[in-house]
């Protein structure tokens, strides 16, 4: 447990490409806490105007937290990314707010650990929900408010994948299925959507990333789990990574100067993991 309790948020620096998401609008999912939530502040910090997303009622004040420590113009909206409804609730919230949107961030995730024998359906549903067919909802829905490709296009899709989507841990069965769904959408969109919208699509594949989901999942498994873990350190830190680092390479996608990469995944797992 130490390697989680030694790493600190790191805040992005405000003279990092300061200007360089100016005028762009960024939708990310499941960001009033973690990964999600690093990722509205970094893409803030580069000046892009952030729609905040959280699924429940009593996520509301976690997510004006994240959108109090902005300094662009920021929306929250509830919408449940599992649900049927919830991705469309959420793109129109975005559009009526500020008219267009230039990046996904399809970030929402279920992390389930359960045995073979103790995934029910119901458990496999709700993660299969949230973490593909959400993805594919909120894209779909949001892709008549991207930047038109008559005018250059710009748009940027970015799903948040996992290392486990090739390199498993136990108890991982539905959440690493989902997250090689994950990928293989965003492969797919990368063949499909470019030469319509002008967009690309890549992907960022966390390895072991300290928020508060996972930690809560740890919990739950007791020691044997987290010695397994941890005993594979990272060959760059022996750290466990935190969400900033994550966030990084999604504004690096981000980018106009990214606009020759697509169908791409970048690893941020600091080498415990390789495709």
């Amino acid at each position: 447990m130490e390697a989680i309790a030694s790493r600190k948020r790191i805040n992005p620096p405000r003279d990092a490409s300061p200007n360089a998401l100016v005028g762009k609008v960024a939708l990310i999912t499941g960001s009033s806490s973690g990964i999600g939530a690093a990722v509205a502040r970094e893409l803030s910090a580069r000046g892009a105007s952030v729609v905040i997303n959280y699924g429940w009622p009593d996520l509301q004040g976690a997510a004006n937290e994240v959108g109090n420590s902005l300094n662009t113009p920021w929306i929250a909206v509830e919408a449940d990314i599992s649900t049927v409804d919830g991705p469309a609730k959420l793109v129109k919230a975005a559009v009526d707010k500020f008219g267009k949107i230039d990046i996904i961030v399809n970030n929402a995730a279920k992390a389930t650990l359960a045995k073979v024998e103790d995934t029910t359906v119901n458990l496999w549903d709700a993660t299969m929900n949230t973490n593909v067919r959400g993805a594919f909802l909120v894209t779909q829905a949001a892709l008549p408010y991207l930047p038109p490709k008559s005018e250059g296009g710009g748009g940027r899709i970015i799903n948040i994948t996992s290392e486990v989507a090739t390199s498993p841990e136990i108890l991982q069965t539905a959440y690493a299925t989902s997250k090689g769904a994950i990928a293989t959408l965003t492969r797919c969109l990368a063949k499909d959507l470019p030469p319509t919208y002008g967009c690309t699509v890549n992907a960022v594949s966390p390895g072991i990333v300290k928020t508060p989901q996972f930690l809560g999942e740890l919990q739950k498994m007791g020691n044997a789990f987290l010695t397994q873990i941890f005993d594979a350190r990272t060959p760059v830190d022996g750290w466990i990574g935190l969400p900033e680092d994550v966030a990084f390479a999604v504004s690096f996608l981000a980018e106009e100067r990214a606009s020759w990469i697509n169908g791409a995944s970048i690893n941020v797992s600091g080498g415990m993991f390789f495709d």
